[in-house]
């Protein structure tokens, strides 16, 4: 049980430590059907950090929100290209 608390103690400063999660938006190009969204989705979600995926079809983008330690938009640009979907961050 001490050996527990003394973990959880020397922890905790470390996730004191961990920067709030970021959001961006992308504007997404080739999405022009219904299934679209849902593979640009999944794409995002497989990258290392990323939280929440939402995706506008109708204005062909996609509101991501991630962790900036653990990845940037030019990892989520790269998996949307990957995918087939080419995007950029909306200014």
């Amino acid at each position: 049980m001490r050996k527990l608390l003394i973990a959880v103690l020397a922890a905790t400063p470390l996730a004191a430590l961990a920067a709030a999660p970021k959001a961006v938006t992308l504007t997404v190009q080739n999405m022009t059907c219904p299934l679209c969204p849902l593979t640009v989705k999944k794409s995002l979600e497989k990258v290392d950090g990323v939280s929440s995926v939402k995706i506008d079809f109708e204005r062909k983008t996609a509101i991501v929100t991630y962790a900036p330690e653990k990845t940037q938009p030019e990892a989520l640009i790269r998996a949307t290209t990957n995918a087939g979907y080419p995007s950029t961050i909306q200014k």
